[in-house]
């Protein structure tokens, strides 16, 4: 028997014990939401192994709206229901993956920090910076020029009569989006496959925490690292760290001043330097490329393959289109307000398909009653936003994607109706979501303005493959790609 082995026999014996002592000086002191019963040790982590999402809304049907779990040696409650998902008071903190401390990134990330100084600090100068209404309007050319190039290449792709991968190729504008509002500059041609070191890091780390890892369950093998996903990274942060760093002094050589973010934040470093250091301005770059990139990318590919699906969607969102901007024109941002049917797609979208389906996980500081029940300190709190959006007790044909069901339903996405949250809610609210409106709707739109789509190798509609690929963001597990032909 080697050391590992032996290390993780006598971990398990611990945490069992642990396990057992607790449940002794706790029964009966706390009345906890009913869920599934735990097994020895591991507790419930079984019931998570593939698509988490699923298996707790399914869970959610037998014990209900707010249930507990256990996950190893930590408490999970999951709230399934708009209705329980508005304490947003007592859920603000977040709980953290042990894969995200390494090199202590969390300790600086607008995403990870409690609700503090430093926190309220970064998210204002985001909010006045990026997504400020003033500030989305100085830059509305610089998204119009990034769709005229996703739209050029699509031409390319019609007149050779090739597919489009969707997905890469907005997840390719998105990046030289963010690229140019960070940085001034492209990372990527649309027409290029390579691969970017920047990008690889970051996606790499997106997959980790898109995993299960022990350790966030049993703290006490953190030393021990099984997984190795601390580890991993570790070494993607330590990569990204670098060429950030790389960016900022290449800027500060340059010694000439740019109206980008990467500008904004090297101004406000020098000006509080006790207040801003590199380790907030590479963390704050982080969270904006993982922000900004992928959530925008997944929806999209999903809001294309639900229209190819049901071709008549499509015919209908043209029409809209033909009559309001004209037939083959580009779709400006001005146009969005006179586009119902279109923002109606993107709802539908967003309800079916959150980009992230459990939010971000948060945690409770202190017990917190809740409906009758305690929730205890240091519970992992997860909002199923997917479950909320398939809530067939409000949603008529809840699995049916139905654009048409917003003609009579206003409901408001950026947090007032907890019926649709895609972007969370309250004072944690994912602070891109009034971008990612402005941006999701005028690509959709400029594509299917531009030409007409259908389904590559004759593949039929009713045939497309929906299977969704869990993760921190939930993407389609199989790349659509579509045939753009003239309209």
């Amino acid at each position: 028997m080697d050391y590992h082995t032996l290390a993780m026999g006598s971990s398990f014996a611990l945490i069992s014990f642990v396990n057992n002592i607790a449940k002794i000086c706790s029964k009966g002191s706390k009345k906890l939401p009913r869920g599934p019963s735990p097994w020895t040790i591991i507790g419930n982590l079984h019931l998570l192994v593939t698509k988490p999402h699923i298996s707790l809304a399914n869970l959610a049907k037998k014990y209900g709206p707010i249930m507990s779990l256990k996950l190893g040696q930590i408490a999970l409650v999951v709230i399934s229901s708009s209705a329980m998902a508005k304490q947003d008071l007592a859920f603000s903190s977040r709980f953290i993956p042990n894969a995200l401390q390494a090199q202590n990134y969390c300790k600086f990330s607008m995403s990870w920090l409690p609700v503090c100084p430093q926190w309220r600090m970064l998210r204002r100068i985001l909010n006045i910076n990026i997504f400020s209404t003033n500030r989305l309007d100085a830059n509305q050319h610089l998204r119009s020029q990034k769709v005229n190039e996703l739209i050029a290449y699509c031409e390319k792709c019609c007149q050779q009569g090739e597919a489009v991968d969707v997905g890469q190729i907005v997840f390719k504008t998105n990046l030289n989006l963010v690229s140019n509002t960070l940085f001034s500059k492209d990372l990527v041609d649309l027409c290029s496959d390579l691969k970017l070191e920047l990008t690889d890091a970051i996606l790499s780390i997106v997959d980790v925490v898109g995993k299960i890892n022990l350790v966030d369950y049993f703290p006490i093998l953190e030393k021990i690292d099984p997984q190795r996903m601390r580890y991993r990274t570790n070494i993607y942060f330590g990569k990204l760290n670098k060429l950030f760093g790389d960016m900022i002094n290449e800027r500060l050589e340059e010694k000439s001043e740019k109206s980008d973010i990467l500008q904004v934040l090297l101004n406000h470093s020098a000006e509080n330097p006790q207040e801003m250091d590199q380790n907030y301005v590479n963390s704050m770059l982080l969270d904006i490329f993982i922000g900004g990139i992928d959530t925008i990318t997944s929806t999209l590919e999903w809001a294309m393959a639900e229209i190819l699906r049901q071709p008549e969607i499509m015919k209908k969102v043209q029409v809209e289109l033909a009559q309001v901007v004209g037939k083959g024109k580009p779709i400006e941002e001005a146009d969005v307000s006179r586009l119902p049917y279109l923002q109606f797609i993107i709802k539908e979208t967003l309800r079916l398909h959150p980009p992230a389906p459990f939010l971000i996980p948060r945690r409770v500081d202190q017990d917190v009653e809740l409906c009758d029940y305690i929730i205890p300190k240091g519970s992992l709190v997860l909002v199923n936003a997917w479950a909320i959006g398939r809530d067939s007790s409000f949603w008529e044909d809840a699995l049916v994607f139905k654009p048409e069901r917003f003609w009579s339903l206003e409901l408001d996405m950026r947090g007032k109706d907890f019926e649709l949250i895609p972007f969370g809610a309250g004072r944690r609210t994912c602070p891109g979501f009034p971008l990612a409106l402005r941006l999701m709707p005028v690509i959709l739109g400029s594509m299917l303005n531009s030409f007409n789509w259908k389904l590559e190798a004759c593949i039929e509609p009713k045939d497309l493959d929906m299977e969704e690929k869990f993760g921190v963001i939930l993407g389609k597990a199989h790349p659509l790609r579509a045939i753009p032909s003239p309209l």
